[in-house]
């Protein structure tokens, strides 16, 4: 069996003796063997659960959480064949990030005009975290977070282009001055309600979606999308309307 000193395992993790005790204080992670000098010796057991310990600080795991995920013994080439999906994931996303500030840039240079979510579409998606706490709860920000992580890249596009269109869609009823019950915009509402049923993972409620509805108004940025406020007031008012007869 493998087996290597304390210091030896700190310098090729890239954390230090006193990470390594710490961790042994708090149950997470055992030396094979303590000699009779109080140095202490890692064999190739301890090296997986090493590995697995760093993989999940890397994604910024608690300690605490850490204990309980490793409750659940895998064998080192589990762990790593999860870490790589875990980062190939990240790859992913960052590829699509690239190409979306890629775009940006372009239209930027070539002077073309962009809608609010364009111009954004290469910021992280956790810029929204807080507000989404804030607003609706953890529960609905983790629900939409993982129904997003879980798409393709291919589904997570098509699903941005869906949401551009459909919002787009709701902006052109607005400026042809449709009002709020007329059938043509109750129809686009009808299609968004549940295009934000798939985005937060559950069917809002009347409180929740005429809630949204008043977001759209107070905020610029999503009253942007719309053509502006006036646009989003017309559009607001449909929802608080579809609400009304069909979400009671």
């Amino acid at each position: 069996m493998n087996e290597w000193p304390i210091a030896e395992v700190a310098r090729a993790a890239g954390v230090t003796s006193r990470t390594l005790r710490h961790y042994e204080s708090v149950g997470l992670l055992r030396p094979a063997r303590v000699a009779d000098n109080g140095y202490r010796f890692y064999g190739d057991a301890e090296v997986a659960r090493l590995y697995r310990i760093l993989s999940l600080r890397a994604l910024e795991v608690s300690l605490p959480d850490i204990a309980r995920a490793l409750r659940d013994e895998r064998t080192f080439a589990e762990t790593v064949r999860e870490h790589l999906a875990t980062l190939e994931r990240a790859r992913t996303a960052l590829d699509e990030r690239i190409i979306a500030v890629r775009d940006t840039l372009t239209a930027l240079e070539e002077g073309r005009h962009m809608s609010i979510d364009d111009a954004l579409a290469g910021v992280d998606d956790s810029r929204y975290e807080s507000e989404v706490r804030e607003r609706w709860g953890d529960e609905a920000w983790k629900r939409s977070a993982a129904r997003r992580r879980a798409l393709t890249p291919d589904q997570r596009r098509a699903a941005d282009e869906h949401g551009r269109d459909l919002n787009a869609s709701l902006r052109d009823a607005a400026e042809k001055g449709l009002r709020p019950d007329d059938p043509e915009l109750q129809h686009l509402v009808a299609a968004h309600h549940a295009w934000v049923g798939d985005q937060w993972g559950r069917v809002p409620d009347a409180a929740s979606y005429t809630g949204l509805g008043e977001l759209y108004v107070a905020d610029a940025r999503f009253a942007a999308v719309y053509g502006g406020e006036q646009n989003a007031g017309t559009i607001r008012d449909a929802m608080v309307a579809y609400a009304e007869a069909h979400l009671r």
